[in-house]
């Protein structure tokens, strides 16, 4: 009887990846055809053409990482670390570039880049290295806040230099999920949890409460349209509200591919965070079910992988990975049908954004190559 060993790929996760990219073109086009023929000189594919390139680019990062072992990439964990920090304060300097009130992007080379995202891929590199070279001392009070405080800096610098407060939640949250599962501990998380709701509550009951004062801040005024969308229709609510319309006219079966009214103007940045409510109205809740199964399909494979991992380095990199997909997914969604208050946070491979869609395939790569390191054995 002779034994024979094979490298393991998931092609099921390649399908479901290259579905989502598919799809999202075609609903991206759908979306921003009318804006972009307004904006863009009557070029209707303006939005589509940009993603494409950046599709293209990604894809082709995806399938040369996909080749690399993933153990290449632990010696650049900590450069990356670095890097991301100064990308981001690359941002005030005349090289950031400001688009809709908010400076958060740089141009390099006439390329517009986030660096944002650089900092979430940088983010897992790091803690999963950091994860290995710590072992079982995270099991101690010093390595659990060590875990903790490293992802801070990043956090600090996305928030307060960018203003970007939801990336600065997704990484955040990416952490926590890789601390949570390196750590056997899960009591402190409970407490950690109970904590952050506790808090939250505060803040929404305080921001209630001075609802009519004049020092109200932007993210205030936020809670309060998202407690109250109708009461702010006219302001901070508008967005909210015009999503809200798109969901419920869409139904079960939607009104149809191309056929959605909010799109034509009435919803800002439909292509980009609004963009899942564009799918409801076109392709109804059955569409809508279907990306989320999508997206849980995804999820799967990333736990079946992270299982099955050569080793914890691999593990750790398919779980922050995961991690940083899932929680998207889950505010983006959260954000569109009013769950939680109004932050800008894409729809993975869906919404239009380059960079965004270049560094989740870069990520898809790495999970990849995490999986052609399971071996097979067949008897």
């Amino acid at each position: 009887m002779r034994t024979r060993e094979e490298s393991f790929f998931d092609y099921t996760l390649l399908f479901d990846v290259l579905f989502l990219l598919a799809f999202g073109l075609v609903i991206l086009y759908s979306t921003s055809s009318y804006i972009a023929n307004l904006e863009q000189n009557g070029d209707s594919a303006y939005y589509l053409k940009k993603q494409l390139g950046a599709t293209v680019l990604g894809m082709i990062a995806m399938m040369v990482v996909a080749n690399i072992p993933y153990h290449f990439w632990e010696r650049f964990a900590a450069l990356g670390y670095f890097v991301s920090v100064v990308l981001i304060l690359l941002v005030l300097t005349p090289l950031g570039i400001e688009k809709n009130g908010a400076r958060r992007w740089l141009n390099v080379m006439g390329v517009s880049l986030q660096p944002a995202e650089v900092a979430k891929l940088a983010m897992i590199l790091f803690l999963a290295s950091l994860v290995c070279k710590m072992g079982k001392s995270i099991r101690t009070r010093k390595g659990f806040l060590i875990m903790l405080a490293a992802p801070m800096p990043i956090c600090a610098l996305v928030y307060g230099v960018t203003k970007n407060l939801s990336s600065a939640i997704i990484i955040l949250g990416i952490s926590v999920l890789m601390v949570f599962v390196s750590s056997p501990d899960y009591k402190k998380f409970i407490l950690i949890g109970l904590a952050g709701i506790a808090g939250t509550a505060l803040v929404v009951f305080l921001i209630v409460n001075a609802a009519n004062s004049e020092s109200l801040s932007f993210r205030g005024g936020r809670i309060l349209a998202w407690l109250d969308p109708e009461a702010y229709a006219d302001s901070k609510g508008f967005q909210t509200l015009q999503a809200l319309y798109a969901i419920g006219s869409g139904g079960i079966w939607g009104k149809g591919l191309g056929k959605s009214m909010q799109k034509l103007g009435f919803l800002p940045e439909a292509q980009n965070d609004m963009i899942f409510s564009i799918i409801c109205e076109e392709l109804g809740l059955f569409g809508a079910a279907a990306v989320i199964l999508l997206f849980l399909l995804m999820i799967w494979r990333f736990m079946v992988i992270a299982n099955n991992a050569p080793d914890l380095f691999g593990a750790m990199l398919v779980v922050g990975v995961m991690g940083h997909i899932a929680i998207q997914v889950i505010l983006n969604i959260a954000v569109v049908t009013n769950t939680i208050p109004n932050t800008g946070i894409s729809l993975p491979f869906i919404s239009y954004g380059g960079s965004s869609v270049l560094f989740l395939l870069t990520e898809m790569g790495i999970v990849l190559s995490v999986g052609k390191g399971i071996r097979l054995k067949d008897l």
